[in-house]
């Protein structure tokens, strides 16, 4: 491997990634995670900032235990005023057992100034005295120059003395942030390229947030420029509009540049995995439309654009999807002809002749029921399960003889206001009907409870099956509270398949039953149930 070509990864997740609106790591999650970013190769993980707070101090008392990557501790040069051996929050950091640190420090004379209201010749002294502390109690350290590129277009020479002082001190990386996300690559390309004539390129490294949507962008210009270290999130996490995505980086560095990284082929087939372990800890369903790992990045709807995959898929796709640990997925819609149909088929197992009538008449099938409201591109199981039905091979598992679902809004004892959802059903399986009755958060949650405690008994692999994700859809809104309603629902198991299902109806429960129903016998035909024999 070339020193001069090698690239290295640092993720900033578990600090940068818990500034996310909405988001708040557990200690546990943070511990999975760091794994996760060991096992796919990442050169250092950074867990947090120790003496921030005690989810922090839990992961730093008992950091995990990493095989390729550093262990990264976060936190602030020395607080004006104090000397390094006197500083409270520096010393928690340098107390904590991670090998590695990275302190931030101010590099734009405005923000020393206004923010830390000091002389700009004391927060020189400040980085250099704690980088230099630093450097005695640990293997690594690094520095993070905060605001640097505002730093550096206000006050050049001043950027770099900061720089220059954390050098000096033996800092092993100096990190150029673009803290706000207002320079564009252009500009991060011009700046990191002067800063190299200072600073050797194998020493900086560089830190983007994705304000004007160019973190990544931004980041390979710093590579391009002479930076050697790259700093970023998972699936684009972090404060305002995110950081550098390292999902996206990785696989352009690897497959598309020079670049050299510690990541080989057989990690690389991870990346998607590992990106979906974020979106499963965060207990959100993954973006479809992400670089790369997305359920629609390799995706292909119109007929064309299927067949000239089929004769050679380097027409729409800029790499095979296998590298990356994705698929291609063959979309159904209204738009689909003949070969989208048989590429689908293809897909999920099924034999069929080209010219077989079948496949004519789910085409127009297809089309039917998309013009009645039904969305197959983003149902792969239900159109699954529509295709075989016109073939004739989908067992009926059980079939419903009716339910009710009712609402009772009312004051309790204690005088709060609350809502309860029952549902009652009634099903046949195996010649036997089955009646329960369940509570929920909701008519669809009580529904699909009800429907659990009939079945689960008979089809046990329903035991691990979730509803991760809901979507509502009015598709006649000029009909008010007659409209036709849409219903997505998401599924998934402990096997780590997630499929989705639709329903269409004027009533939206009975759509959220159909979408239940399709997702439930999807399941149990991937799992190879067997009907129950009717019971005399």
């Amino acid at each position: 491997m070339s020193d001069d070509k090698r690239v290295y990864l640092f993720d900033s997740t578990l600090r940068d990634g818990a500034q996310t609106q909405g988001v708040d790591f557990s200690a546990a999650d943070k511990l999975a995670i760091a794994r996760a970013l060991d096992e796919l190769g990442i050169d250092y993980v950074e867990g947090g900032w120790p003496g921030a707070n005690p989810t922090d101090d839990a992961v730093f008392a008992e950091p995990p235990a990493l095989e390729t990557a550093r262990f990264v501790a976060f936190g602030m040069t020395r607080r004006a005023g104090r000397s390094v051996e006197n500083d409270p929050g520096l010393a928690a950091v340098l107390d904590s057992k991670a090998e590695v640190v990275c302190l931030f420090g101010k590099a734009w004379d405005f923000q020393v100034e206004t923010a830390l209201g000091v002389p700009l010749a004391e927060n020189v002294d400040m980085i250099a005295e704690s980088i230099a502390h630093a450097a005695g109690r640990k293997a690594e350290v690094m520095y993070d120059a905060e605001h640097f590129f505002d730093g550096y277009k206000a006050n050049p020479a001043y950027a770099l003395d900061c720089l220059k002082a954390a050098h000096g001190a033996g800092a092993r990386w100096i990190v150029l942030c673009d803290t706000n996300g207002g320079t564009l690559p252009h500009e991060i390309e011009r700046i990191v390229g002067a800063v190299s004539e200072v600073i050797p390129g194998n020493r900086l490294g560089i830190h983007c947030h994705n304000d004007t949507e160019n973190a990544v962008a931004g980041s390979l210009a710093a590579l391009r420029a002479g930076a050697r270290q790259v700093q970023g999130t998972l699936n684009g996490l972090g404060e305002r509009c995110g950081n550098a995505n390292l999902v996206s980086l990785i696989p352009s560095l690897a497959l598309k540049s020079d670049f050299e990284t510690g990541i080989g082929p057989d990690r690389l087939q991870q990346l998607t995995r590992v990106s979906r372990v974020l979106d499963e800890r965060l207990n959100r369903a993954p973006a479809r439309n992400a670089a790369y790992v997305g359920d629609s990045a390799f995706a292909h709807k119109g007929g064309a654009h299927v067949s000239a995959v089929e004769k050679d898929p380097r027409t729409y796709e800029h790499i095979d999807p296998a590298l990356i640990g994705n698929r291609r997925h063959i979309v159904v819609s209204d738009q689909s002809g003949r070969s989208n149909i048989l590429a689908r088929f293809r897909e999920i197992g099924i034999d069929v002749e080209p010219g077989d009538s079948k496949v004519t008449a789910l085409v127009e099938r297809v089309k039917a029921r998309e013009f009645e409201g039904y969305a197959y591109d983003g149902a792969e199981a239900s159109f699954e399960l529509l295709a075989r039905r016109v073939l004739g091979s989908v067992p009926v598992y059980f079939a419903l003889q009716r339910f009710r679902v009712m609402d009772d809004r009312r004051w309790n004892a204690r005088g709060e206001l609350v809502t309860e959802s029952e549902a009652t059903v009634s099903v046949e399986v195996g010649g036997r009907s089955k009646f329960e009755v369940a509570n929920g958060n909701g008519p669809v949650n009580a529904l699909d409870t009800a429907l659990r405690k009939a079945l689960v008994p008979v089809y046990p692999q329903l035991e691990d099956m979730r509803l991760v994700d809901y979507k509502v859809r009015i598709l006649t809104p000029q009909a008010g509270t007659r409209a036709v309603t849409r219903v997505m629902i998401e599924s998934a198991d402990r096997n780590g398949r997630r499929w989705t299902t639709v329903g269409v109806s004027t009533n939206i429960i009975d759509a959220s039953f159909n979408a239940l129903y399709d997702g439930i016998t999807w399941k149990l035909l991937q799992d190879g149930a067997e009907c129950p024999q009717e019971v005399s």
